[in-house]
């Protein structure tokens, strides 16, 4: 094991910008032309500006809403941002608002290419949105994470919980949406630290709605939010024995846990560190009804037959069988094919568990170590870090004394179970299992046999020197961030900045290189920021093999860093902090090369004493001497030329299968091309078509709106009652009307007729006559003219109702 001691810090960085300089070039970057004022019907991306991340107007608008706020350095530890590599979002916990701010984020090529650095650049979207939860949340909070697939956001603290769905939105108001949040788990932490506090709340890798719940009672528990959110899923009561450094079990407690690799029972792993720096597993958990690749499932199954058929010792066989019982049982699809997603075939896992048996803690894990001092741990461990580079699974464990250190795991992970007492299960009505509860106990350390606990490999320790720090509020900011590319490398944030460790030797990798001769890890120092400590900090990956650093600090200024992949950590160079607030650190690009073939074969050691020159060539030991130093060039020169050899060819298959790939998906783009194209002009067709027929039923429905029909409205009750008035005129007194205007011309004609042909020859009787007829005549004429007016008034009003009905009746 190495002892390391951080290189000393670089110069103090260039101040980041006031909050007054930083406000106004951000509001000059979003320019009140370009927000939209009149016109509400426009689409909301026309107005979306990308601007650099660092300058985004959110955190000008968190400094003017703090001004002279203190952050508190333990509260948060850098895991008050989140990162969302599946939508590209970062999310920012804002603690006046109790909400939180997404901002969605690309990485753009940079336009000017002239300096090496200037390659992809970081950029958020303006404006962005905030999430206001529906339930508020009164505690503090320490810790906000996102799920995998990034539809729910898990906001911790000390003695509450609390799952936001960042689709479920209840209303919207602009830029600010009101998301549905609720508690989790409120039977458990009751909150106000009058019970059960949190010491660690983390997603479950494979799957999207699991998280695991370490808590201060020493249990683990796994919650399912898509069934209960008050009752687990599975609970693991941890129960340890001390290690032997005058530690009682009482003083012995969890501190935090990691999930395992994925190289093979890593997979269905968890790593528990106690306070003392001793390490647990618990092989085999599985969240109920997660998705795993039937090729690994059954890699370990094979794994686990193998072993069983060259096994001859009982107690070695029945670990075996119950692993295999426990594969066929959880994983029943994976003899067949019946589940595919883009190309894969997955194995959906069932709710299982042994009637008679439980889980062992294994562990603690025991250390392999050169140095005799190596298990002498000084502090109390506060933050446990479990990565995977290449087989190798690294475990980093942090203490209160700035110390870190770095082991490996020397063997295989394998499942063990205890059958002396079984687990307490709960079932559903369809007695199907739908909760799990069993104690595990710690066991004696096993050596042999398929249930073996792996031990530990010591590499290094490193001492962070950090100055001047209390170490209560030390322990609390010493947090461990995985790299998204490079898996050799892993940050260590802490109340005076972050540092970047890259670990130059592997255990299982580096196969050829002996531990005792091992290069010790780099520690670089990422960025120094007093002694206050980082509001948040995450890491992203690029499409181009690069990752990039984001730091929140605690005046809430945004760093964006960008880091290059490579192996072998070289000095990082510092540039500016100019507006952006970026630092950009330049490095060789890796080539793919192993360094092992860059530096060539290995050199010969000769002989320094001289006896070589005075050495006769012709003679026996001169030829014996030859002879040596010819088989020593051979062996070197065709070993390296071996390693050529086989670097060359896997390259080529490898470039040869990306080759093949990529021409595949060339020929399938095309095909959809040719489809497209054959289809457009069927597709233009059929458009025209239906503008077409959409023209002709506009002109027959404004021609339909122009009929008199359209207009009709229902008759009222005093309409109604005319209307059977004038039909019983109708009817009855306009055909008597009609009879006594034909009776009176008929009497009319008969008495001119009469009147005509009578002669009287008495003058006297003619006048009384004709006086008399007068009067008569001039009554029948001024009822005639009455009966005429009536008639024509009558005859005028049938007209009205006759055109009033032809009127009804269109």
């Amino acid at each position: 094991m190495t002892r390391l001691t951080a290189p000393p810090s670089p110069p103090p960085s260039p101040p980041l910008p006031s909050p007054t300089a930083s406000t106004s070039t951000s509001t000059s970057l979003v320019p009140s032309s370009s927000l939209p004022l009149s016109n509400a019907k426009r689409s909301k991306r026309s107005f979306i500006e990308w601007v650099p991340l660092a300058t985004h107007p959110v955190f000008a608008s968190l400094r003017d809403s703090h001004p002279g706020l203190e952050f508190n350095p333990g509260s948060g530890g850098g895991r008050l941002v989140a990162w969302d590599a599946v939508v590209s979002r970062l999310y920012l916990w804002d603690p006046s608002i109790r909400g939180i701010h997404s901002l969605s984020v690309r990485l753009q090529d940079s336009q000017d290419g002239s300096e090496p650095w200037d390659l992809v650049s970081v950029e958020a979207a303006v404006p962005s949105e905030t999430m206001v939860p529906s339930v508020q949340i009164t505690h503090e909070v320490h810790q906000i994470s996102v799920n995998r697939d990034g539809s729910a956001l898990l906001i911790a603290g000390s003695d509450k919980l609390t799952v936001i769905s960042i689709f479920d939105k209840t209303s919207t108001n602009g830029e600010t949406v009101i998301c549905k949040a609720l508690p989790i788990a409120t039977q458990i932490l009751l909150g106000q630290d009058k019970g059960i506090r949190v010491l660690q709340a983390s997603w479950h890798p494979s799957s999207r709605a699991h998280f695991g719940l370490l808590t201060s009672d020493a249990v683990f528990r796994l919650f399912d939010l898509s069934s209960n959110l008050e009752r687990p899923e599975q609970e693991f009561y941890l129960q340890q024995v001390p290690s032997g450094r005058g530690l009682s079990a009482v003083s012995l407690c969890p501190v935090a846990f990691s999930y395992g690799g994925h190289y093979l029972w890593d997979t269905f792993s968890i790593f528990f560190l106690f306070s003392d720096g001793s390490i647990y597993i618990l092989c085999p958990v599985v969240p109920f009804g997660s998705l795993y690749t039937q090729k690994r499932i059954k890699e370990i199954y094979d794994d686990v037959r193998s072993f069983e058929s060259e096994a001859s010792n009982t107690n070695a066989i029945r670990p075996s069988r119950l692993a295999l019982s426990w594969l066929e049982e959880t994983f029943p699809e994976m003899l067949s094919e019946v589940l595919d997603v883009h190309g894969l075939s997955l194995c959906r896992a069932c709710a299982y568990a042994p009637l008679d048996a439980s889980l062992v803690l294994q562990g603690p894990l025991c250390k392999i170590s050169h140095d005799q001092g190596a298990d002498d741990l000084k502090g109390r461990a506060v933050s446990f870090l479990c990565t995977s580079a290449g087989k190798d699974s690294i475990l980093i464990t942090a203490f209160n004394t700035s110390l870190l250190y770095i082991q490996a795991l020397a063997d295989e992970i394998h499942p063990q179970w205890a059958t002396d007492a079984g687990p307490r299960l709960s079932l559903d009505a369809n007695h199907k299992i739908k909760g799990v509860a069993m104690i595990c106990e710690s066991s004696p350390q096993n050596t042999d046999g398929p249930g073996k606990t792996p031990p530990l490999i010591e590499l290094a320790v490193v001492d962070l020197e950090l100055p001047d720090l209390d170490q209560k509020q030390q322990g609390a900011v010493l947090s461990l961030f995985p790299d998204p590319v490079v898996g050799e490398r892993f940050y260590c944030v802490h109340s005076g900045g972050a540092d970047a460790v890259t670990l130059n030797f592997l255990p299982s990798s580096d196969v050829d290189v002996e531990l005792t001769s091992t290069k010790p890890p780099s520690v670089q120092p990422v960025f120094k920021i007093g002694n206050k400590g980082l509001y948040g900090f995450a890491t992203i990956a690029d499409s181009f093999g690069g990752s990039h650093i984001i730091g929140v600090t605690h005046k809430y200024e945004c760093i964006v860093i960008e880091m290059k992949r490579w192996k072998e950590t070289v000095t990082l160079n510092w540039g500016e902090i100019g507006e952006a607030g970026s630092v950009d650190m330049t490095s060789e690009v890796m080539t793919g090369v192993s360094k092992d073939l860059l530096a060539g074969p290995k050199p010969v050691v000769f002989n320094s004493t001289g006896s070589l020159k005075t050495m006769n060539p012709e003679s026996i030991e001169g030829r014996s001497t030859l002879h040596h130093y010819m088989k020593i060039f051979r062996e070197n020169y065709v070993e390296y030329a071996h390693k050529v050899s086989i670097e060359v060819k896997e390259r080529t298959r490898h470039q040869k299968s990306l080759i093949e790939e990529q021409n595949k998906r060339v020929n399938a783009v095309k095909k959809l091309l040719e489809t497209v194209e054959t289809k457009e002009d069927r597709i233009q067709e059929r458009i025209e078509c239906a503008c077409s027929s959409h023209d002709d039923l506009e002109r027959r429905l404004n021609k339909l709106r122009s009929l008199p029909l359209v207009h009709k409205k229902p008759l009222s009750k005093a309409e109604k009652d005319f209307r059977g008035q004038l039909d019983r005129f109708v009817g009855v007194e306009l055909d008597a009307l009609h009879s006594a205007i034909e009776a009176l011309s008929a009497r009319m004609k008969r008495y001119n007729s009469s009147h005509a042909s009578s002669v009287s020859p008495r003058r006297t009787a003619l006048k009384s006559r004709t006086h008399a007829s007068e009067a008569q005549v001039s009554l029948l004429k001024s009822s005639l003219g009455k009966l005429s007016s009536i008639n024509e008034g009558n005859t005028q009003k049938l007209k009205l109702l006759e055109q009033h009905f032809a009127s009804l009746e269109m």
